[in-house]
């Protein structure tokens, strides 16, 4: 790492990045290891799902969409604390249930792929590490948003798993074959849409978690994450033993 980007960790908490494709468990995952580490969890597609929340609520065509009235409409978005996390709130109203909807879903790559928005997104990250210790999860965190981050974690899966998964959380069953294969499509064709921000850093751990539990997941991301503050604090497991 170089001095001036020891000096920019040094002005912040630990920051732990997840990135990966969509639906490759980062969210969840993030949240349990922020839970584990008690450090605090920052959804970077929180915010883009939230900017697409208050666009599609103020009516018009999607296909209409401009970046100049995405970047005014987030502009009454804030990012606030909430529990072990943070939490985006329009007029202290929490967004959180409206931002997981089909439609905000549906659009949400439309808004991602604003240039200003995700400088709008990626400086709400950065001011939430300023006085937290954080474990963030996005598609490019540990690229342009923390490319000194303490620990960068890339998770992958393959597509059929990271579908089937995604259809168990949003239906609450075991999906059919067919709604499977469905959503795969989805996701792939969501993939090719989002691939350009959806880079792995060079520096980031490749975490294959097709054939893993969330818990499997979750206990090696905490191991590196342990590691990583015991060279922090310059300390080791020999050392404390």
């Amino acid at each position: 790492m170089s001095d001036q980007r020891r000096e920019t960790a040094a002005a912040r908490g630990c920051v732990v990045a997840i990135d990966g494709p969509a639906a490759s468990g980062k969210s969840s995952t993030a949240q349990w290891v922020a839970q584990r580490l008690a450090y605090r969890h920052v959804d970077s597609g929180a915010l883009y799902r939230a900017v697409t929340a208050v666009m599609l609520a103020s009516g018009g065509d999607a296909e209409a969409w401009t970046e100049d009235e995405a970047l005014r409409r987030a502009a009454r978005i804030q990012l606030v604390p909430a529990g072990t996390s943070f939490a985006p709130v329009v007029e202290g109203r929490s967004l959180e249930e409206e931002i997981r909807g089909t439609e905000v879903t549906r659009h949400v790559s439309r808004v991602a792929q604003m240039p200003r928005v995700r400088a709008w997104v990626n400086d709400r990250v950065r001011e939430a590490a300023r006085a937290n210790d954080i474990v963030v999860d996005g598609r490019d965190m540990g690229t342009a948003v923390f490319p000194d981050a303490d620990l960068k974690v890339f998770l992958v899966a393959d597509p059929w798993e990271r579908a089937r998964r995604r259809l168990v959380q949003r239906l609450q069953r075991v999906p059919t074959e067919a709604e499977v294969a469905d959503e795969t499509e989805r996701l792939v064709r969501r993939d090719a849409a989002d691939a350009t921000q959806t880079v792995q850093a060079k520096d980031a751990i490749l975490l294959d978690t097709t054939y893993l539990t969330q818990e499997e997941q979750v206990e090696r991301i905490v191991a590196l994450a342990r590691a990583v503050n015991q060279r922090r604090s310059g300390t080791s497991p020999v050392d404390e033993g």
